[in-house]
C-alpha cells in the first residue's frame, strides 16, 4: 500500500462515527485472528455449531440469535475460524470429518476443530436428524441449485404437499439414486466436487456424535423446543432466565420419509437394499427404518 492510498484510508476511518470506527478496528482485529489475544472470554469457549447439509443448522442459528443477547455481537454464520485459544466467537457451517465434500468445511479443518474441543477451547454443537428425512431434503436442494446455479429449495418451497414430492420421486427415482449413490456425473451440470454419498453421510453422522460437545436431534426440538435449546445455553455458559423464553419448534415436518416410503415403492426398495453397516449406523445414532 502505497502513502497516498493509506493516508486515504486514514482520511475514510476518521470521517466514520466511534460505533463504525469500532467495528471498523474489531473486523481488522479478527482478520488477523489478534482478537483472541486482547479479548477476556472469561469462562467461555469459542463454539462451533457444525450440521451436513438438510441437519437443521438453520434453525439453531435463529433460536441463537434470537435469544443469546450480547453474545450474539460474536456470532458469524456460514464461515469457520481456528483459534488457538478460547474466544467468545460463535460459528456456524457445515463440515465433515472424513469426508471431502461440495460446500462443507474440509477434513483438515474439522481435525483443527476437534483437537480444540480436546483441549477445552471450544466446544462443538452437532444437531442432525433423520438422515433419510436430510436425504430427501439435500436431493431436492442440489437438483434446484444444479438448474438455477443460484440456490437450493427446501422441500416446503418447491412441493404444495408429500403428495407433490412422492410423485416428482417416483417419476424421478433414478437421478434420486444417483444423488444418494454420490455419482459424480449428477453434478455434469456444474463440474466440481461431488456431494457425500448416503452411505458416508451416515457414516460422518455417526463419527460426529463421537466427537461433539453436545449432539441434537432436530425431532427432539418438535416435542419440547425450550428443553432442548437449554442445553444449548448451558454449553455456551449463556445465563439466560428460561422461565421467560418463547421457543417455537422447527417448521419442517419430522419422518416425512415414512410417508414417502408409503407411496414410492423404489423408495422402499432403496431403504430395504441399503447395505447392512449403514443399516447398524442409523440404529446407532439413534434412529429406526421401521415406524
Amino acid at each position: 500500500m502505497g502513502p497516498m492510498q493509506a493516508l486515504q484510508r486514514l482520511i475514510t476511518f476518521a470521517r466514520r462515527t466511534p460505533r463504525e470506527q469500532l467495528e471498523s478496528v474489531r473486523y481488522h482485529l479478527e482478520e488477523l485472528d489478534w482478537y483472541w489475544k486482547i479479548h477476556k472470554p472469561e469462562n467461555q469457549r469459542t463454539t462451533y455449531v457444525i450440521s451436513l447439509f438438510g441437519g437443521g443448522r438453520l434453525y439453531i442459528n435463529e433460536l441463537m440469535l434470537q435469544n443469546i443477547g450480547e453474545r450474539t455481537k460474536y456470532f458469524r454464520k456460514h464461515l469457520i475460524r481456528l483459534h488457538p485459544g478460547p474466544t467468545s466467537f460463535i460459528y456456524s457451517y457445515h463440515a465433515t470429518i472424513k469426508y471431502a465434500s461440495r460446500f462443507q468445511e474440509s477434513p483438515a479443518v474439522t481435525s483443527r476443530i476437534l483437537e480444540a474441543v480436546r483441549s477445552r477451547f471450544a466446544d462443538l454443537i452437532f444437531i442432525h436428524r433423520h438422515p433419510l428425512d436430510s436425504l430427501l431434503s439435500n436431493w431436492v436442494w442440489w437438483r434446484t441449485y444444479l438448474r438455477n446455479t443460484t440456490h437450493g429449495a427446501v422441500i416446503s418451497d418447491r412441493y404444495k404437499n408429500t403428495d407433490e414430492l412422492c410423485e416428482d420421486l417416483d417419476q424421478n427415482f433414478l437421478e434420486f439414486k444417483a444423488f444418494a449413490d454420490g455419482d459424480p456425473h449428477f453434478y455434469d451440470a456444474i463440474p466440481g466436487p461431488r456431494f457425500l454419498s448416503f452411505p458416508e453421510f451416515v457414516e460422518e453422522t455417526e463419527l460426529y456424535l463421537q466427537a461433539a460437545t453436545l449432539s441434537l436431534r432436530l425431532e427432539d426440538f418438535m416435542v419440547d423446543p425450550l428443553k432442548e435449546f437449554a442445553k444449548v445455553l448451558e454449553v455456551m455458559s449463556v445465563d439466560l432466565d428460561l422461565s421467560r423464553l418463547i421457543i417455537d419448534p422447527p417448521k419442517t415436518k419430522p419422518y416425512r420419509y415414512l410417508a414417502v416410503k408409503e407411496k414410492v415403492p423404489s423408495f422402499k426398495n432403496f431403504i430395504d437394499e441399503l447395505n447392512g453397516e449403514t443399516k447398524k449406523r442409523i440404529e446407532r445414532i439413534g434412529y429406526q427404518l421401521q415406524p
